[in-house]
């Protein structure tokens, strides 16, 4: 089969990426094999192939959003069903966390894209309880954004602890905030944008923000919460800064560059910031469920399975409008 593979770990403007023709894999007892239909391209894929993140697999195919059919093995999906695969590949089920229904901070996990191959190919394999049905109503281009920007999202919103009528920043406006400020408008919250590029807070507008700014902009409103999707630790103070009393900011990524120091004063009043790992299943049955409820509308730029290396550096340079996508 066909796959992006990563032999090395490199910046992505030396596009490290080879395409090349590697061995379709076999599923085991309890896994499926899906043809890959697409794959969304995410910043932890860059952080993956930049190094930002433990080297636990090389060479390594990257991609967690995966959308396709499953073609043989295991016994919850019939052949032919569209599923998706996500980040979380593999959990133990009986640790500590495993068994509190904190399955996200599992010590054991395997992750796709990271420590297993993920969705730059042909076909990937995966445990058949960690795969989603996709929703009808999401053709595969706009699953796949779903499966990771999306969740992930959707988690940051819960551990927000938001009400109808609360006021929300959104930092950084990529594919994940570009899903999550549909499900905030839908749970009547205020969105407020900050984000550097100008073309990204048109799109926040777009989408039903109040405001669109820039990273360090002061809000026109004191926020209740404000999730950070963008890697930069130099927003965590000024996220605290736009905070009412008692408010949370919630680190969205898997990376960030360091937080610089700030006064106390900043976290003084209940304010607090706490990240966010990973997902659980269930956040994902939650979204997809949510998402189709709505619905939500994904906005993707679309590359062949050939070009991801194109697709990463768009990425890498804020030119995405939305989501990008691998068609496969």
């Amino acid at each position: 089969m066909k796959a992006a593979v990563l032999f090395k770990r490199a910046p992505i403007d030396t596009n490290p990426l080879v395409y090349t023709d590697v061995s379709t894999p076999e599923p085991r007892a309890g896994e499926v094999l899906v043809r890959v239909h697409a794959c969304g391209v995410c910043r932890t894929d860059l952080h993956v192939i930049e190094g930002e993140l433990p080297v636990l697999k090389q060479p390594v195919i990257p991609g967690h959003q995966v959308v396709g059919v499953v073609e043989k093995g295991g016994t919850r999906f019939e052949q032919g069903a569209r599923v998706g695969v996500p980040w979380l590949h593999w959990t133990d089920g009986t640790c500590e966390y495993c068994r509190s229904g904190k399955e996200n901070l599992c010590e054991a996990a395997k992750f796709t894209g990271h420590t297993v191959d993920g969705g730059y190919a042909e076909y990937i394999v995966a445990p058949e309880d960690f795969v989603y049905r996709i929703p009808d109503g999401f053709d595969d281009l706009a699953a796949a954004p779903l499966l990771c920007a999306g969740i992930i999202g959707f988690r940051c919103l819960r551990l927000a602890g938001l009400n109808p009528g609360d006021t929300l920043g959104l930092y950084g406006f990529g594919a994940a905030a570009h899903v999550a400020i549909q499900v905030a408008k839908y749970w009547n919250i205020k969105v407020f944008a900050f984000t550097r590029d100008v073309r990204h807070q048109k799109l926040a507008l777009e989408l039903g923000a109040e405001f669109a700014g820039g990273g360090e902009a002061q809000s026109p409103e004191k926020l209740n919460a404000a999730i950070l999707f963008a890697p930069a630790g130099e927003l965590v103070p000024a996220a605290l800064k736009n905070l009412k009393r008692g408010g949370t900011v919630v680190a969205g990524g898997i990376h960030m560059s360091p937080i610089p120091e700030m006064p106390y004063q900043l976290v003084y009043w209940e304010r607090s910031v706490r990240s966010v790992a990973n997902n659980t299943r269930q956040d994902g049955k939650d979204f997809l469920e949510l998402a189709a409820k709505i619905p939500i509308h994904a906005q993707v730029q679309t590359y062949p399975l050939a070009d991801a290396n194109v697709a990463l550096n768009a990425l890498k340079h804020d030119a995405i409008r939305g989501a990008a996508v691998l068609v496969v």
